[in-house]
């Protein structure tokens, strides 16, 4: 009996065509090419040199240094400031943790996050430096107890859950904890926008993912009210949301309830409204699975509940993570919308620098340059977020398979 031996399979040849040939297929072929490069490389010559004069020599950057405090957390006291650093130092220690025993994503978040708090602390002087350093060594202490720990997970996970109630009452204070009252209006800057954004995101999640499913209920009543609901909020903007419940929600409410919080009333907006998109995005999820899945379901003897849980929601929401993203990072951004109602959020701190009366005798004002740090501030976070979105569609496969 003879017996053939396989070839052995080699490995693709390897293609180096160097500097030169990769500017020459990429830039300089065809002719067309090479003219729309020449073109963009004289015109990003002319505007060099004036950009950088402009960035390095005449720009009033001093602007954002002087109100950086302001920008990061608004009015909030400066005798109780160390609060605001104990939640960054609390949220640290707890991305460190995770970091063990979640792979993928919230590695690279803890990763990305100490990388900014060491340059940040850098950069920065006392006592923010102080309280950034030690946000750096709180996650690598949280990562080195959980590595020592390695049953820890769910000691994790309740930590996350109980972060927001624990991040309010450092911030604003609550009977009997010790730490005085600190209003909301006081609230403000990057800090306020960061809460806006993620309680939003947090609290539309659920009612969104219940509106889908109530959309697709053969109860007709239920069926009737999500589509009611969802068509009447997708129909307004958010603008007219946000001063609906910040402006009349208090006369329509009874004088016994009081007069609820500014902060709380955007929040509100923010969710009912983000919750619409939410579900459309998880519908569009739910129509692209198979119908065999649900057939499927029913045939193992799964209960509805059971089957959305572990079959149907699953696969939906993994097809549907670029849109969920998106609209996350939408939210962020439409956070700015909550300065017209007297919210002093980044971009109301930043309006409010430039009406500072020392920068009025310059010539131009500071406009610019406020404008660029907060745009530079939105981008950072929104394109950590793109970058993120784009790491869990890798690990999960979302379009390869």
């Amino acid at each position: 009996m003879h017996t053939t031996s396989r070839a052995p399979v080699l490995p693709p040849p390897q293609v180096s065509i160097g500097l030169l040939g990769w500017l020459r297929t990429n830039l300089l072929s065809p002719w067309y090419n090479a003219v729309l490069t020449v073109v963009l490389v004289g015109g990003l010559g002319l505007i060099a040199a004036p950009v950088w004069r402009w960035v390095f020599v005449l720009a009033h950057w001093q602007a954002v240094a002087v109100n950086l405090r302001l920008c990061m957390v608004g009015l909030y006291p400066g005798a109780q400031i160390w609060r605001p650093g104990v939640v960054l130092i609390m949220l640290a220690w707890l991305f460190g943790g995770s970091a063990v025993h979640q792979q993928g994503m919230v590695r690279s978040v803890s990763t990305t996050l100490l990388a900014g708090l060491v340059l940040l602390s850098l950069v920065l002087t006392a006592p923010a430096r102080v309280i950034v350093g030690a946000a750096a060594l709180a996650l690598l202490a949280g990562y080195g107890l959980a590595w020592l720990w390695p049953h820890s997970k769910k000691l994790w996970q309740l930590g996350w859950l109980l972060s927001l109630p624990i991040v309010l009452i450092v911030l604003g204070g609550m009977r009997g904890t010790g730490l005085s009252p600190v209003p909301t209006t006081q609230w403000g800057g990057l800090m306020l926008t960061l809460l806006l954004a993620v309680v939003g995101i947090v609290a539309s999640f659920p009612l969104g993912l219940a509106l889908a499913l109530g959309r697709q209920s053969k109860l007709p009543v239920i069926r009737w009210f999500a589509i009611a609901y969802i068509e009447l909020v997708r129909g307004v903007p958010l603008v007219s949301v946000i001063m609906m419940f910040s402006l009349l929600l208090p006369l329509f409410l009874p004088a016994s309830w009081g007069r609820p919080a500014t902060l709380l009333r955007i929040l509100v907006g923010l969710t009912l409204f983000t919750a619409a998109y939410v579900a459309e995005n998880v519908r569009g999820g739910l129509q692209a699975i198979p119908r065999g899945q649900y057939e499927a379901a029913t045939a193992l003897g799964l209960t509805w509940v059971q089957a959305m849980r572990h079959i149907i929601l699953p696969q939906a929401l993994r097809a549907v993570i670029p849109a969920l993203v998106g609209q996350c990072i939408s939210l962020f951004k439409d956070t700015s919308l909550a300065t017209i109602v007297g919210a002093l959020e980044l971009l109301g701190i930043a309006k409010s620098v430039i009406e500072q009366s020392e920068w009025k005798g310059i010539t131009g004002g500071v406009v610019f340059e406020v404008f660029i740090f907060t745009a530079l501030v939105y981008g950072v976070f929104t394109y950590s977020m793109s970058r993120l979105s784009r790491g869990l569609e890798k690990t999960l496969g979302v379009g390869t398979r």
